[in-house]
């Protein structure tokens, strides 16, 4: 008998076409939905008989409910290796086991540059004036040279980041409780005392921070008000770390100059979404980690995991014990 497995929120084919790429292996067959469920008794009906569901990060939230709605689930493979969206004790006591990914962190300090890039030089105003002809250098951009770079969270991620605000000639200031002074000169930053002090100082202020009860609204209204009010926000870690209510409103009154997001509360972002309409916002489809050779990594990963799983002998489980 083949065991089905199912790639949600496969929106680009990136992942089925990974996962073509492998070995046949007559044992499971692999399909995938481009297209995201909002409705769980929708989704559940869709995968009714899927022993094998693979989770491309977060997009879609596995919780209690809807894993009790899918009796036939044995298998729930996540790309990477944690997932806030997945009730891992609920998924024990159902039987299903949780298994990760190996990935790199460089796609998203690569996306992270992207970002700022973008929007300090204004790039989507400048790319779309040109395409439509509307106009000729119609802004003037920022610098990043002797500027200020605040990291709050010093990762694998934020110390990537930090590496390349060096190399631009930035002055790096990073926050995170466990940071010392031995690491901070490590790497070659500097040691904020505390986030308020980042925040006041930083012309750039960049989450990398995993969401957690510590971290989720930390950039709150009063957070926001803490900012130079030219300042840029940059969030490439996760869109509930980010009061976006009062980033809104922040935004419109010009509490702070600007903001680069590639994350957000709900995903894929609403149409009618507010973030849409405003002119010092760049935003990005949360493409952080979307790149072919992380894919790559992922999917082989992904395929190695399946094949482990029918041979009784699962690796990179995140939910054991």
């Amino acid at each position: 008998m083949t065991v089905r497995c199912v790639i949600l929120d496969d929106f680009q084919g990136a992942g089925a076409a990974a996962m073509a790429k492998h070995a046949v292996d007559a044992r499971f067959s692999v399909s995938h939905f481009d297209s995201h469920f909002d409705d769980k008794q929708a989704l559940a009906a869709q995968l009714a008989g899927v022993a094998v569901i693979v989770a491309i990060r977060e997009r879609t939230v596995f919780d209690r409910e809807l894993l009790a709605l899918l009796p036939d689930l044995r298998l729930l493979i996540t790309l990477g290796m944690a997932n806030a969206s997945i009730d891992m004790d609920a998924a024990r006591e159902f039987g299903i086991t949780v298994c990760g990914t190996r990935g790199g962190g460089s796609p998203t300090v690569e996306m992270t540059w992207a970002l700022i890039l973008s929007a300090l030089r204004r790039v989507p105003e400048e790319v779309t004036a040109l395409r439509q002809g509307t106009g000729w250098q119609q802004t003037i951009g920022g610098d990043l040279f002797g500027k200020t770079l605040g990291l709050v969270g010093l990762g694998r991620v934020g110390a990537g980041v930090a590496r390349v605000g060096l190399a631009f000639g930035m002055d790096v200031l990073a926050y995170t409780p466990s940071l010392d002074d031995a690491r901070a000169a490590e790497l070659g930053v500097r040691r904020a005392a505390d986030l308020p002090q980042l925040l006041g100082e930083s012309d750039i202020v960049s989450l990398h921070v995993k969401l957690n009860a510590a971290t989720e609204g930390m950039i709150d209204a009063k957070a926001l008000a803490q900012m130079r009010d030219d300042a840029l926000l940059v969030n490439t870690s996760r869109g509930q770390v980010v009061d976006e209510t009062a980033l809104i409103e922040a935004l419109k009154t010009g509490v702070i100059g600007g903001a680069a997001l590639d994350v957000f509360d709900i995903e894929p972002l609403p149409g009618d979404h507010p973030f849409r309409k405003l002119d010092n916002l760049t935003a990005t489809p949360h493409l952080g980690y979307v790149t072919r050779d992380n894919y790559r990594i992922h999917f082989a990963d992904v395929d190695a995991n399946i094949k482990a799983w029918l041979d009784q002998q699962p690796v990179r489980v995140l939910n054991g014990g």
